[in-house]
């Protein structure tokens, strides 16, 4: 009996020993760290079911922040972790560069920040128009592209300088010019603006003939015939004329006219005026040809007086010469 209460005893205390070992190293044990925001476990402590005393756990920087002092280290002492001494700051992605294009930076440039995207004078954002600071760095496509404007239309009866197939771009000039007999109605060029847009409208080509035409219909007046007796037969016109004539060239008046004139019928005072410079000037060119006539002739006169042929000697020297 007092055997089986020896061997009872022994057992017991072994049990009661096992158990106190247990709960002793139990405790001994330290929790699982805690982090904060800009802290996390790395990825060596994440994998760790338990931490025993006198284990190291080394803390890393959150995503999107970046060390600024410290080793990161914490150690498992007495059931508790000593002080971390991480500390971390925000990722600074810094002003991004960009070509024609520049960017608003008012928010800042740190981790999470927003910036917009502006493009220069006579360029236009294609893809996103702002970009956020992330921990791999700026995220968001864009870039910066010329202005373009629409091809020129075709000028009627004229032609523009641009030949390509391709749009103008931002800044460029095109330069219009009419055909022969058109003028250019407008400007003489145009520019592709910033806005996409010309500066000014295309010019037209207006014909020169033709308006010059409208306006000689315009302003010159058509001559009215002048009225004819239609009583009076060719011939009697033709004496009548005749008549007034030598009687203008003789008496130089219309009060010299003779009374054959039909009474009571007016007289065309005009129609004398016009016929008296004609008269005038037969008179003088017949009296011109007269006197050149007479000059002639008596030059010719001279000219044979002065030509002494002795044909008045002949008979003496025909004399001479039978002896």
């Amino acid at each position: 009996m007092e055997v089986l209460l020896d061997t009872c005893g022994r057992r017991t205390v072994k049990v009661l020993l096992l158990l106190h070992l247990f709960f002793a190293k139990a405790t001994a044990d330290c929790p699982k760290p805690q982090t904060r925001g800009d802290v996390v476990l790395t990825n060596n402590a994440l994998l760790m079911n338990t931490f025993p005393k006198g284990v190291d756990v080394t803390l890393e920087c959150a995503n999107g922040f970046v060390k600024d002092s410290g080793s990161g280290v914490i150690t498992c002492v007495d059931d508790n972790w000593t002080e971390p001494d991480l500390t971390c700051k925000k990722k600074d992605c810094l002003p991004p560069i960009g070509l024609n294009m520049s960017f608003n930076t008012s928010a800042g440039t740190l981790f999470g920040a927003v910036i917009k995207v502006i493009c220069d004078k006579g360029f236009q954002v294609k893809g996103s128009s702002f970009k956020q600071c992330y921990a791999l760095g700026w995220v968001g496509k864009a870039k910066c592209e010329i202005v373009t404007c629409e091809i020129p239309e075709k000028l009627t009866k004229g032609k523009s300088s641009w030949d390509s197939q391709d749009e103008p771009m931002y800044g460029e000039i095109i330069q219009y010019v009419c055909e022969d007999g058109y003028t250019l109605i407008g400007k003489n060029n145009t520019m592709c603006s910033e806005t996409g847009e010309y500066d000014s409208p295309p010019p037209t080509c207006e014909g020169v003939t033709a308006k010059a035409i409208t306006t000689t219909e315009m302003v010159t007046p058509t001559p009215k015939p002048a009225a004819q007796d239609s009583s009076a037969t060719p011939t009697a016109l033709r004496d009548k004329t005749v008549r007034t004539s030598t009687t203008a060239a003789v008496g130089g008046g219309r009060e010299n006219l003779t009374a054959e004139d039909k009474p009571g019928e007016a007289v065309d005072t005009n129609q004398d005026v016009g016929h008296m410079p004609v008269i005038i000037s037969v008179i003088f060119v017949s009296l011109a040809v007269c006197i050149m006539a007479l000059f002639l002739h008596k030059f010719l006169l001279k000219r044979k007086g002065s030509y002494d042929t002795r044909e008045d000697l002949k008979p003496e020297l025909l004399q001479f010469q039978s002896l």
